[in-house]
């Protein structure tokens, strides 16, 4: 009975603060390395996969929202353990379908760890810019992974939400100042409801130099999916690889593992078809495409 009673309390406590009743898996290992901003050592967490000796195997650079990398609950404990839900479970599934992925930490580094609350936008400081800045962040993660004896140098992908996914279609832009010049970008990238209205605007030119595929839900709170849809369309007439899926219904952050959000029937649906859809998208691109393409 006491042991019936301590489970129900639990999972009580758990549909109260939104934190998963139980966590699933290790903790992901700490790491620091540069970002290309050449001032800024960047917190990162490496969630690794289960791979025989010697292997090399596809990686994920992984860039948070405006709330930060950590939870809501972390209470000033910024770690490997306090990382948010969405994160942790994105990391072990990317870690369980055979890839390498680094939860980038671009916001601790610079002060900010908790990040910010809804309707801060305009207040936020220039150092934390998703267009000029945080590009410089991914890349520095791609030059950190590519050192890795156990990753494939050409098969990394790129995956962000909200202001990261903003980071993430600022990333993968055709000719922008952080664009590689030895073709040894990111070869796809997955953009969750990203905001597309920008203080730095996305140029009428943008199109990305490799895959990006953008999710949104049309129920939005926090940023257009209309905008987005727009810079997606006009990116495809000039030839960029890019798609847009749109779930009807569905809000912001409808993929969070959390009661406030799976409570909505709209993410249920949304989050069910995202995740397969983002795990074929990076197979394709990343598993089944013949290394040095």
């Amino acid at each position: 009975m006491r042991t019936a009673i301590l489970i129900m309390t639990t999972l009580m406590a758990s549909l109260t603060t939104g934190a998963p009743a139980q966590e699933a898996g290790p903790v992901p290992e700490r790491v620091t390395f540069p970002s290309a901003d050449g001032k800024t050592t960047l917190v990162g967490y490496v969630f690794a996969p289960i791979q025989p000796p010697g292997a090399k195997v596809p990686a994920v650079v992984m860039m948070h929202g405006r709330s930060g990398a950590y939870s809501s609950l972390a209470k000033g404990r910024y770690d490997g353990s306090t990382l948010s839900a969405r994160h942790k479970m994105w990391g072990r599934f990317w870690a369980e379908q055979g890839y390498v992925a680094l939860m980038v930490d671009g916001f601790g580094p610079r002060g900010y760890p908790q990040g910010f609350g809804r309707k801060t936008y305009k207040d936020r400081p220039a150092e934390l810019n998703e267009v000029t800045v945080r590009p410089l962040d991914a890349y520095g993660a791609l030059d950190w992974l590519r050192a890795r004896a156990d990753v494939a140098p050409d098969r990394i992908g790129l995956q962000g939400w909200s202001n990261g996914g903003s980071a993430t279609l600022a990333t993968m832009a055709a000719g922008a100042a952080t664009t590689p010049t030895s073709g040894m970008g990111f070869t796809a990238a997955l953009a969750f409801y990203p905001g597309c209205d920008t203080k730095v605007p996305f140029p009428e030119t943008y199109r990305p130099y490799a895959p990006v595929r953008v999710l949104h839900g049309t129920d939005d709170e926090e940023v257009s999916y209309r905008v987005c849809r727009a810079l997606v369309e006009r990116a495809r007439k000039l030839g960029g690889d890019i798609e847009i899926t749109l779930y009807p219904g569905a809000t912001h952050d409808f993929d969070a593992p959390v009661r406030s959000r799976q409570r909505d029937a709209d993410n249920v649906k949304a989050k069910a078809d995202a995740m397969p859809r983002a795990q074929r998208f990076f197979a394709q691109m990343l598993l089944e495409a013949p290394s040095g393409r």
